[in-house]
């Protein structure tokens, strides 16, 4: 046997292992996910809720990472100076309309889909979306495979290249697993908004609004009646829980 062929049998069967273990464990381990998230015992992960963020582009100066260095400081995602590589949860982008040249500036996140493509291709249910909305990676059973990056259409995944150390322990990680954007589900679990959002707040931009969408009462589904919005790509039918204004 060549060395390209041991190499790819080898592979083959960690893939196979892991599916494996997938399958034995099945919904058990997804469940497990969600009671190591912080939510009580008493208050279950619930579909009559669904967790969203409106983002006020106007209100989002260029230039300004108040909300990525909050990201990066709550969950330890300091960079190895390799940008093309580091991990990024939250990334801010500049938009240019090609018909009148305006450049918006906005934080790109994950989008917290109801049918989120990410969790389509993932062979093994690492991927998975809680009943709340909120999109999340189960580290036990990531292979790094990386399908779910090449799925998001919005770039909003990263690899960990590197070994980590000084973890956050509401935030594990792990080299070679994807991660993302969780929504802060320790905080929102525990009833405090996303430490995006709040440091946007507390620096006085006030560009983002975190709740219950199904709440007709949360400020951010009176705003989402109020205000115009959109999603990124709405044409993918993938009704993200991220919207924004001004684009």
């Amino acid at each position: 046997m060549t060395e390209s062929a041991r190499l790819a049998d080898r592979y083959r069967r960690r893939f196979l292992a892991a599916v494996g273990v997938g399958a034995v464990l099945g919904s058990g381990a997804i469940r497990l996910v969600e009671l190591a998230a912080a939510k009580p015992d008493d208050q279950p992960v619930s579909g009559e809720v669904r967790w969203g963020m409106m983002i006020d582009t106007s209100k989002c100066a260029e230039g300004c990472t108040d909300c990525v260095d909050a990201c990066n400081d709550e969950h330890g995602l300091d960079g190895f100076g390799r940008p093309q590589t580091d991990a990024q949860w939250i990334r801010k982008l500049e938009v240019r309309e090609r018909a009148t040249g305006k450049v918006t500036s906005l934080p790109m996140l994950c989008q917290h889909c109801e049918h989120p493509p990410c969790v389509d291709v993932c062979p093994t249910g690492a991927s998975f979306r809680r009943a709340d909305g909120i999109v999340l990676v189960n580290k036990h059973t990531c292979i790094g495979c990386r399908y779910c990056m090449m799925a998001c259409p919005y770039k909003a995944r990263s690899f960990v290249h590197e070994n980590l150390t000084d973890q956050r322990p509401w935030s594990p990680r792990g080299k070679g697993t994807v991660e993302s954007c969780t929504f802060c589900v320790h905080r929102i679990d525990r009833d405090a908004r996303p430490a995006c959002v709040e440091a946007c707040s507390a620096a006085g931009h006030g560009a983002m609004v975190f709740g219950d969408l199904n709440d007709p009462d949360s400020d951010i589904a009176r705003r989402a009646r109020e205000v115009p919005s959109r999603q990124v790509r709405p044409d993918l039918d993938l009704n993200t829980g991220v919207r924004y204004e001004g684009i």
